[in-house]
């Protein structure tokens, strides 16, 4: 600060009053401006000021509260420091104000106030005379003591700081540079001081007070120091660390505090985090990136925006598991009674888990299998899974797809946009920590598309077994070995996944369940699981099994559970109604009120399930009607058959197995075919291919009375029942024939025949898909007969036994056989049958 010797500054100078600190000469100080006369200063001085002098303001010390702040201008502090304005910041939120950077350049002592409006100015005597103190320090003696007491004690404190940090090291050669005069100031700036201390040295403009001032706080600071290495002598595993530097930088013009707490934290954080690094056992790779950005996290100021994205990127890394895992439990029988007890039927994919297993036992290193649960809704795919990772022994977690379409959330965000974040595959194994959990990839088949990408590209990398053992997020940037990971995707329908993705993936089918099977799981699985939610025991509530076949038969109509389970929660919250009342009344009646209540509990008796006095409470077909309604569902099979043109067909859907009616109607006109029941394309062409085949055989099997072509004159009107669901594929072609040949013959179909199948224009039949499904809605339907092409003989083998037992089986290739077997007596040629008669 030697330059100060030749300061001069103006004997007018606009005053800003400062409340949050006190500007010493030779230190920076940001100051925030909110108040009005501050406020204007800024604005007609500062931003409106061209020449350097327009730049120099006094900064006076207000001791008065702002939050109590007047329109009257406080009493000025006699001292105050010429300061120049370095740098003026505006912002409006969350006020308008201003902040300022000023440099201290020397004190002044107001001598008579100008104006208070809009801005206070006064009259000022510049008190630093820097040249006269040059020249004294050699001829006072004890000036000269003191001077020399305190640049050995600011040389001691600057000696206690670690020297390989390049601010402390600039101090250092500062204090050799520096005037002894500037020390005071210089330092009491720096050092952890109150305002109230900084403004006694602001005070002192006595050289030699400025000294006694000031001393004592150098060598406060020094104790301080000193007490803090001895508590780290105790701790001999910590590193010397830099104590406490504040908002950067040196004088002239800077401030640096020696904070030891906050410092002493920042810095045991960082060790720690590197000693995580080097704790995590990473690749070769991803340590390399992690050393790299260590080091530049140790260069960089916390005040950079990117030292927080540094710091969560290596949180990041660190907290993943890259070599952590779990055992396996691969005891097979175990594992076999675990999934019994916890689901039943399902015998594919508890086969397919039991050979994971097995093959694990032989082979350690086996790499994660990709397996897909198609099914409809409600059979338990997503709860398997969970089954599955519990007896694998392994962590679970669960990813939501449904929904999804932007790309960044299954391979991140990178780091360079703002609030990036890694995908939900490494969250997913952050939060379960071990590298061979499983994964659940829930409703796989409902992903979106965006302009942010399709993320079921992005999914082709973590799913395909020879390129996850390097999956790159995007935030992470290096490749993460997923080769452990079992994934287990489920869908309710293949038709939607992509294929590339569904060729990835090992496809299991999960079909709905048979009547049977929902009455074993709901006395299992799902009553149990009711009394408990509504605080019942099987000693208050007995559900019998026939009352459970007439809720799966009458109330609910679904390949799954679901509805089941909610029908048996309807009939538990009832009961824990009656339940509720008999204890309240129980303990509510005295002896001589038994008998007045006689009359009501004999008049809640009639009524359905009224609260009985005696336990269990049993509920049958009465109990069942009054809780839950009439029935819902009604077998109306043989009624919809009392006419020619109607027979039943099988069709597949998400939600299972449905039959379906076709229905033919005839009447005068020029041999138009209308379709109506919201048709796809395929269904369409499936008519006129019946049609077609039928005008072809006409003479074989119909009496066209002369007439080449039975359509001649009549207008057929072909219509699917269920208007506002759309219906498409091949496999409703048999039932079509059926129907016009009913139609056109005047026979009636058989009542307990249902049929499937695809035909040709040849009267081939070809095989369709979702057998299974189909037949099992055959069998909720109580239907007798089944016709199914001749190639799918072979998907029998999924239908449980009884099922099989219980209806009739015809194999169809030719459209023939399908006549003949649609019809009571078959269906022979029109010569056998001659009291057909043509009335066209």
């Amino acid at each position: 600060m030697s330059s100060n010797s030749g300061i001069q500054i103006p004997s007018r100078l606009p005053l800003l009053c400062t409340h949050d600190g006190v500007l010493l000469p030779g230190s920076t100080m940001r100051i925030s401006v909110d108040t009005a006369r501050n406020m204007q200063l800024v604005k007609s001085r500062l931003l409106k000021g061209t020449s350097l002098k327009s730049t120099i303001i006094g900064v006076i010390p207000n001791t008065r509260d702002p939050e109590h702040d007047s329109e009257e201008l406080p009493s000025l502090h006699s001292i105050g420091t010429a300061g120049l304005a370095v740098q003026v910041v505006g912002s409006n939120w969350p006020k308008p104000h201003y902040t300022l950077l000023i440099t201290g350049l020397c004190r002044f002592r107001v001598t008579q106030l100008l104006r208070e409006r809009p801005f206070p100015v006064a009259e000022v005597e510049q008190l630093d005379k820097l040249e006269q103190y040059t020249e004294g320090d050699q001829a006072d003696g004890e000036l000269g003591e003191l001077s020399q007491r305190f640049y050995q004690a600011a040389v001691q404190l600057v000696g206690m700081l670690d020297m390989s940090v390049p601010v402390v090291a600039k101090l250092r050669r500062l204090l050799d540079s520096l005037p002894r005069e500037t020390l005071p100031d210089v330092l009491a700036a720096m050092i952890r001081t109150s305002n109230k201390e900084k403004l006694q040295v602001l005070d002192a403009v006595d050289l030699e007070e400025r000294f006694k001032k000031a001393l004592p706080l150098l060598t406060r600071q020094i104790e301080g120091l000193k007490l803090l290495q001895k508590t780290r002598k105790l701790r001999p595993d910590d590193d010397k660390r830099v104590l406490a530097i504040r908002k950067g930088g040196v004088f002239p013009g800077r401030q640096f505090s020696l904070d030891e707490e906050e410092e002493d934290e920042d810095g045991d954080d960082m060790a720690m985090l590197e000693k995580k690094v080097k704790a995590a056992a990473m690749p070769e790779a991803a340590l390399r990136v992690c050393v790299k950005e260590l080091k530049r996290l140790k260069k960089m100021p916390q005040s950079m925006p990117e030292y927080a994205l540094t710091r969560n990127y290596l949180e990041m890394m660190v907290e993943l598991p890259w070599s952590k895992s779990t055992t396996d439990c691969l005891d097979i029988r175990a594992a076999r009674v675990l999934l019994d007890n916890d689901h039943y039927a399902m015998e594919k994919l508890k086969r397919r888990v039991l050979e994971y297993l097995a093959v694990r036992q032989l082979k350690s290193t086996l790499k994660g299998p990709i397996l897909c649960f198609v099914g409809p809704p409600g059979v338990g795919k997503t709860s398997v899974g969970r089954s599955i990772a519990r007896t694998l022994g392994r962590e679970f977690h669960r990813i939501a797809l449904g929904g999804v379409c932007d790309q960044s959330d299954i391979r991140g965000h990178r780091r360079t946009y703002v609030g990036s974040m890694p995908g939900r595959i490494i969250n997913g194994l952050k939060t379960v920590g071990v590298n061979n959990p499983v994964f659940l990839l829930d409703e796989v088949d409902k992903l979106g598309k965006s302009l942010q990408g399709d993320p079921a590209a992005a999914l082709l990398e973590v799913l395909d077994p020879e390129q996850n053992h390097s999956f790159t997020d995007h935030y992470l940037n290096v490749p993460f070995d997923l080769s452990q990971v079992l994934f287990i995707a489920t869908a309710n329908s293949t038709a939607t996944i992509p294929p590339a993705l569904l060729d990835r993936m090992e496809v299991l089918q999960v079909p709905g369940y048979t009547q049977e099977e929902k009455v074993e799981i709901a006395h299992r699985h799902l009553i149990p699981h009711q009394l408990e939610q509504h605080g019942l025991t099987p000693q208050q509530l007995q559900i019998p099994q026939d009352t459970t076949k007439e809720i799966i038969s009458k109330y609910t109509r679904e390949a799954g559970v679901r509805s089941l389970e909610r029908k048996i929660g309807a009939i538990c919250r009832a009961v824990a109604v009656k339940v509720a009342e008999g204890h309240r009344v129980s303990r509510a009646e005295s002896p001589t009120e038994q008998h007045a209540d006689q009359n009501t509990e004999n008049k809640e008796e009639d009524s359905g399930i009224a609260s009985p006095p005696e336990m269990p409470i049993v509920i049958d077909h009465i109990a069942l009607k009054d809780i839950l309604g009439p029935p819902v569902f009604e077998m109306e099979v043989s009624e919809r058959l009392t006419l020619p043109g109607v027979a039943i067909g099988l069709a597949w859907t998400p939600m299972g197995g449905e039959i379906m009616f076709v229905e033919a109607s005839r009447m005068e006109g020029d041999g138009q075919l209308t379709l109506t029941g919201q048709l796809g394309d395929v269904m369409k062409e499936s008519a006129h291919l019946a049609i077609s085949w039928l005008r072809s055989n006409a003479k074989t099997y119909l009496s066209t009375n002369g007439s080449a072509d039975p359509l001649e004159g009549t207008d057929i009107h072909l219509h699917f029942p269920a208007g506002a669901v759309t219906k498409d594929g091949p496999s409703a072609g048999v039932t079509i024939v059926t129907c016009l040949a009913s139609l056109l013959s005047g026979r009636l179909v058989r009542s307990d025949v249902a049929m499937t199948g695809e035909i040709t224009l040849r009267g081939l039949v070809l095989p369709v898909g979702g057998i299974k499904d189909k037949v099992l809605a055959a069998h909720r339907a109580n239907l007798k007969r089944v016709i199914i092409p001749k190639r799918n003989e072979k998907d029998l083998e999924e239908i449980p036994a009884h099922v099989r037992a219980d209806l009739d089986f015809v194999f169809a290739s030719t459209l023939d056989e399908v006549l003949n077997a649609a019809f009571d007596g078959g269906f022979p040629a029109a010569v056998s049958h001659p009291q057909v008669v043509s009335k066209l």
